[in-house]
């Protein structure tokens, strides 16, 4: 038995190896403490109770230049309609969805919360509204 290396791993807890890293066993004199660490973050429940409230709705970079171009205005009114339309969609399990707030169409990606472009009235009536699943009426 005198080829077989020592290894540290399968020794067990509590107990050493000899001066000589192989051979001779002892029980160590101290017990095994492991380290205690303060976790670091949020707690569990701030996160859950984050999570379970809606997340805004945001505006791509092109939406914002077709609201601009468009000289379409979206007010707190129109905003909260919005919200409450995506959060509608996203209730029934849409990805992609139309949501119609009066004279506006907005194109919004239901899962990340985002509005991808905006139509407003006057471009409507040649639109053709592609790659949705789900029509809202705020």
């Amino acid at each position: 038995m005198s080829g077989t290396p020592f290894n540290p791993a399968l020794v067990p807890p509590g107990i050493s190896a000899g001066p000589d890293g192989a051979g001779a066993v002892r029980a160590r004199t101290q017990p095994v403490r492991p380290s205690v660490q303060t976790p670091q973050g949020p707690a569990f429940a701030d996160v859950l109770r984050d999570t379970a409230g809606t997340k805004p709705v945001t505006f791509s970079k092109h939406a914002v230049q077709r609201l601009e171009r468009r000289q379409l205005t979206v007010d707190p009114s129109t905003m909260q309609r919005l919200q409450d339309g995506v959060d509608r969609a996203a209730g029934k399990g849409a990805r992609d969805a139309v949501v119609l707030v009066d004279d506006k169409a907005f194109v919004v990606s239901v899962t990340n919360r985002t509005v991808v472009t905006a139509v407003g009235k006057d471009q409507m009536k040649d639109h053709v509204f592609t790659n949705i699943d789900s029509a809202v009426i705020a």
